[in-house]
């Protein structure tokens, strides 16, 4: 009996170092082979805060302004078609969008990828070149400084609430189901000191429990946040794509309620 539970234990060991070896070989091949590169979605560069040339996709909308403008952060698979396509759509209703790259060259299509650069990329440093973002956005020709926000979805999400937590000048902040929401009031820093918070998130969410969702909302509420939280029925995480914001149901209405929140928080401003 002991030597069929040593044997089974080694198997079983065995099959865990196969599947690390396997998932570490896609994660280096994906590093060395990319099947898609940051340059080939942006159209912009400007320096960050340590002086290194940072890559951005710059959407404007027609007329010159000045316009309401955002800061759009992606979700943990990094700046990608989507993204460029939500900033199209977003420039076409009258703002200028800068979609961020928040790893600094690094996108992947693989999940694996996609968690190895979300948990190897220093914080620090992505809340800086994010800074430097919405700094060089603020600068531009046709950008009215007064009216710049942010949106983020997914990890884009969680840095656009770490973003508003730290930066007084947000003049609005849309949250789409950004994982780990602040739960308590001292963690809100100054959130809220010129523009509301729109978070929106999946009913099913499994990596988000509503009871989460709901202590984000009571902390925002405690502090005299002004803010809108959403939790939409029947759906879970990352269910904004740049595909489906046109077809009737959740996304759209996620989409839609988000073009209202920033008619009022940054259009009816200007």
């Amino acid at each position: 009996m002991k030597r069929v539970l040593r044997l089974t234990l080694l198997g079983l060991l065995g099959l865990v170092v196969l599947v690390v070896m396997a998932v570490g070989g896609l994660i280096a091949y994906d590093s060395v082979l990319p099947s898609q590169r940051v340059a080939d979605f942006t159209n912009v560069t400007y320096a960050g805060s340590d002086g290194v040339t940072l890559r951005a996709y710059l959407a404007r909308p027609s007329g010159a302004g000045p316009h309401p403008a955002l800061v759009m952060v992606h979700e943990f698979f990094g700046l990608n078609e989507d993204v460029v396509k939500k900033a199209d759509a977003l420039a076409w209703e009258g703002y200028v969008v800068l979609a961020v790259d928040a790893y600094r060259n690094q996108t992947t299509a693989m999940v694996p990828r996609a968690i190895w650069l979300v948990v190897t990329t220093p914080q620090d440093r992505i809340a800086q070149d994010i800074d430097a973002g919405f700094a060089y956005l603020a600068r531009l020709e046709g950008v009215d400084s007064q009216r710049v926000g942010a949106v983020g979805f997914c990890f884009g999400g969680t840095q656009v609430m770490k973003m508003s937590a730290r930066n007084p000048d947000l003049a609005a902040s849309v949250i789409y189901y950004g994982s780990g929401p602040f739960t308590r009031p001292d963690q809100l820093g100054v959130m809220g000191a010129r523009g509301p918070v729109l978070g929106i998130y999946g009913e099913q969410d499994n990596s988000i429990p509503v009871s989460e969702v709901r202590a984000f909302e009571q902390a925002m509420q405690s502090r005299g946040v002004r803010h809108q939280v959403t939790i939409y029925p029947g759906v879970g995480h990352a269910f904004v794509k740049s595909d489906n914001i046109g077809v009737p149901g959740p996304a759209q209405q996620a989409w839609s309620e988000m073009l209202a929140f920033l008619d009022k928080s940054l259009k009816a401003r200007g």
